[in-house]
């Protein structure tokens, strides 16, 4: 089963943590055991897992790409957007998760975070809900 999950974001770059609704996508599917794959059909933004109880790491993630890609470098792509290329190609664009008891299978720590790197725009997010029938 795939779901839609539009996102609205704010900033130039910006993550937006997305764990809830996913849960809840996962929960209304109504499968038990599985996987879930979130995948962000844009070559300027990108999707992770990492820790959400501390909102300081993704702002240190964001430093550090933007250390790695800055938005004014000598690039050859003309459009002025070669930095979020570059990073949605270093976050990427796809997580899997497993699906057990009708839960994703996230560590403590962990969240879904979606990452704007070219923005504010409006975003899609596919959620493909897959059931282990075994």
């Amino acid at each position: 089963m795939i779901n839609k999950l539009d996102i609205k974001t704010h900033s130039k770059t910006e993550f937006q943590e997305i764990t809830s609704k996913v849960r809840e996508m996962v929960r209304d599917s109504g499968i038990k055991s599985g996987i879930c794959v979130v995948y962000v059909p844009h070559t300027t933004a990108g999707v992770m897992i990492n820790e959400h109880a501390d909102p300081d790491i993704v702002s240190d993630i964001l430093h550090q790409l933007e250390e790695i890609a800055p938005r004014q470098g000598k690039y050859k792509h003309t459009e002025g957007n070669a930095a979020a290329h570059i990073k949605s190609a270093l976050i990427g664009t796809s997580v899997t998760l497993p699906v057990n008891y009708g839960e994703l299978a996230l560590g403590t720590w962990q969240g879904i975070f979606f990452g704007e790197f070219d923005g504010p725009r409006n975003r899609e997010i596919m959620v493909t809900i897959i059931t282990n029938s075994l």
